[in-house]
């Protein structure tokens, strides 16, 4: 386990001078006193890796030196060779140039590790969008793509869904984009706003903070562009993490998504099949406030819902495990389809007779 993570700081370091030995920590995902002691770890098996103080310093090798570690072991050649995305690469126009890559890797590899990763490439396949929709690329991807390869400024017009059944509005944008994240067979661009002028413009409370930060459908871009002006590239923020701002964005919109509270009274199965009927965010805060169950297992907790219409969409396939208490006007909402459903269900006329005439059979 160490020697692997010795062959990567080494590699790190070769492909990123400088370094420091906090960043290294976190790719490594070990502490700084970690980093240090493999540095001279690295020294003692005669690896020049070298810490320079100073603005441009961090973890250096010695001018000219070039570790001999970069041969594949057939478990990373099959690991490399399932990292691409077949449908992700066609939307973005890339598919070609992958399969180009991939024949020049394969032609570089040794007969039995190029063996590995062909073999891995016909037991695996990865399909991104999810059941009974039909996956499109949007018509503006590839051109997107370009800018975000290139750091191109550009202006997009956006068809902005409206709320509450209200029709989309078109409205028109200056960003940076960023990058480009695949979420469930949709396509999303992230990006930094800026104002007319070209300035960055404030974050998304609105404090001037020069954040600014926005995420967009690319499938409601309905317009590319590049930014009016000379304003042609921007200058990458060297420490925003894509992976890391999308995780973070997406539990605060999923949060921001539960607007109102429900109380209820559940059984343990019915608390058993939360999850699977209510999102993440909304189940994990519900348990924290879950009370101790009372005298016949039953369970009062207090759930955060998108809206008194969705937590009824969801509860309702819970059936009777599950028994709403507050607010009254969804509990009337139950009430009322409980009451629907024993008149549907009502035992039939023959049904009826045949019971009381077994009834009455029993008591003679």
């Amino acid at each position: 386990m160490r020697a692997a993570r010795l062959i990567r700081m080494a590699l790190l370091v070769q492909s990123n001078p400088g370094l420091t030995a906090a960043a290294l920590a976190r790719e490594l995902d070990v502490s700084e006193r970690t980093v240090i002691r493999d540095a001279q770890a690295l020294q003692e098996a005669g690896i020049p890796v070298r810490s320079e103080r100073g603005r441009t310093g961090g973890y250096h090798l010695a001018p000219g030196y070039r570790t001999r570690l970069t041969t594949l072991h057939p478990t990373e050649a099959e690991t490399l060779f399932l990292s691409g995305l077949p449908s992700a690469l066609r939307d973005l126009g890339l598919s070609d140039a992958a399969d180009t890559a991939r024949l020049k890797l394969t032609a570089t590899l040794l007969p039995s590790v190029r063996a590995a990763a062909e073999a891995s490439v016909r037991r695996f396949h990865l399909d991104a969008p999810s059941w009974f929709r039909d996956p499109s690329a949007p018509e503006l991807l590839p051109e997107l793509a370009r800018a975000v390869w290139s750091d191109r400024i550009v202006e997009l017009s956006y068809a902005r869904p409206g709320r509450d059944g209200s029709p989309a509005s078109a409205v028109s944008r200056v960003v940076e984009p960023y990058g480009l994240v695949l979420k469930a067979g949709t396509w999303y661009v992230v990006a930094r706003l800026r104002d007319r002028a070209g300035d960055m413009a404030g974050d998304m409370a609105g404090n001037g903070n020069g954040g600014g930060w926005r995420t967009y459908r690319v499938d409601r871009v309905t317009a590319l562009a590049p930014a009016p002006g000379d304003r042609e590239v921007f200058v990458r923020d060297a420490d925003f993490d894509l992976a890391a701002h999308w995780q973070d964005r997406s539990h605060e919109f999923a949060r921001a998504l539960l607007r109102t509270t429900v109380t209820v009274r559940l059984t343990s199965w019915g608390l058993g099949r939360l999850p699977a009927v209510v999102d993440g965010a909304a189940v994990e805060d519900a348990l924290a406030s879950a009370s101790a169950p009372d005298a016949d297992g039953l369970v009062t907790l207090a759930l955060p819902a998108e809206s008194e219409d969705v937590a009824y969409d969801q509860l309702a396939r819970l059936g009777a495990d599950v028994e709403v208490l507050a607010p009254a006007s969804l509990r009337a909402r139950f009430r009322e389809r409980a009451g629907a459903l024993a008149a549907l269900y009502r035992p039939e006329p023959k049904e009826a007779a045949s019971g009381e005439a077994s009834g009455a059979r029993g008591q003679r």
